[in-house]
């Protein structure tokens, strides 16, 4: 079995977690966007393996409900609160929820996404545009502004934005996608400096092809890409580190291409 890293990791096989004696994150809360399915269930299961309180939010609720049984029934904690990122009023609701229910957030991973993979940009219709932006860059400022003065009010937590390698590189007929994580890039690095002084820390997850739903990677090799609990693996990473440090950003890439 793997060992994510020393005393405070699960092991993870699909969908399966064993618990480890080590919870750094007991008694903190995480939440979580998009935690339906894909990297966002995965991280989901990770910091509930690590001890946190976890709270699942995204757009439909049958998929939350199965990410949260799958954590409870190995003894983790886990809430549904159905929201969509695009809607301000949806995240203030998750936010107020939350803060009513356990008067803190500790970690708030951004990781709510769409992709448009298919056309050039000349050809794409201005409602696919939308879309992305809305989802990919919009929705983790509304994320920020209505979880960020929970974090700001108790003076320390993690939010955590997962972007793309396609944030740092040209991507040809992706061009909605790169553009909004080349902006979420800019709005992490911005947002970081802006929390610094309320002991908030702000860092970006970069991962280059990643084995899941979102986008269909034709002609590539799935045992060569990155898997959902590798990303989940970065998170842990960013906050379990110690309370003087601060990884601003972390770039993952396939060993071999896939």
């Amino acid at each position: 079995m793997r060992r994510m890293f020393p005393n405070a990791a699960p092991e993870l096989a699909g969908e399966h977690i064993v618990m480890d004696t080590g919870q750094p994150l007991v008694g903190q809360v995480a939440v979580i966007t998009g935690a339906g399915r894909g990297i966002g269930a995965a991280i989901a299961r990770t910091l509930a393996a690590l001890g946190a309180n976890t709270v699942l939010c995204g757009r439909t609720q049958s998929a939350l409900e199965a990410t949260a049984s799958g954590i409870v029934n190995v003894g983790g904690k886990a809430e549904v609160v159905p929201c969509d990122v695009t809607v301000l009023h949806q995240l203030e609701y998750a936010a107020t929820r939350v803060d009513s229910t356990f008067g803190r957030v500790d970690i708030l991973v951004n990781n709510a996404g769409v992709a448009s993979l298919n056309d050039p940009l000349h050809t794409m219709l201005p409602e696919d545009w939308d879309r992305v932006l809305n989802t990919n860059l919009r929705g983790v400022y509304y994320s920020i502004r209505a979880f960020a003065p929970i974090m700001i009010r108790n003076y320390g937590g993690h939010i955590i934005n997962i972007s793309s390698l396609a944030g740092k590189n040209a991507l040809p007929n992706g061009a909605a996608y790169a553009a909004s994580k080349w902006g979420l890039n800019g709005l992490s690095y911005s947002v970081a400096e802006e929390l610094r002084p309320q002991n908030v820390r702000v860092s970006v997850i970069c991962p280059g092809s990643t084995e899941t739903e979102l986008t269909p990677h034709a002609g590539k090799d799935p045992a060569k890409m990155l898997q959902p609990a590798d990303i989940a693996h970065a998170v842990a990473m960013l906050v379990t580190q110690s309370p003087q440090s601060f990884i601003s950003e972390i770039l993952l890439r396939p060993t071999q291409k896939p």
